[in-house]
């Protein structure tokens, strides 16, 4: 099995090639928020909508490992989560980012298939 930096590296690489350019850890959760949005990506947003779109990407995420479930969407088609696990019980910061990425490379691993 892979290592963990191996297959960030591989993410990051997929991405760079599909994007043109590396994408940060934001940028990449910008992305999966515009995905699970299917909204295209010239759509234009203001910040809060942007910042929005970025939670939305994190309780996706963060669904695949039980700390949030689906509520549905609104009327103007935007998802919703209920928090099962409060995310601030995996740890500091450096724990949380690399849950992150492991969700990551979890949610593009099923998007590729």
């Amino acid at each position: 099995m892979e290592s963990f930096d191996i297959r960030w590296i591989n993410t990051q690489m997929m991405l760079r090639e599909r994007f043109g350019k590396l994408p940060d850890l934001e940028s990449i959760l910008f992305l999966i928020g515009l995905n699970v949005l299917n909204a295209p990506l010239e759509t234009k947003f203001s910040k809060e909508q942007k910042q929005d779109l970025m939670h939305i990407a994190v309780c996706t995420l963060l669904a695949q490992i039980g700390y949030y479930e689906d509520a549905g969407r609104d009327e103007e088609g935007w998802p919703h989560f209920h928090e099962i696990k409060r995310p601030d019980d995996m740890g500091g910061l450096p724990e949380q980012e690399i849950v992150l990425k492991e969700c990551i490379m979890m949610y593009f691993d099923k998007v590729e298939k």
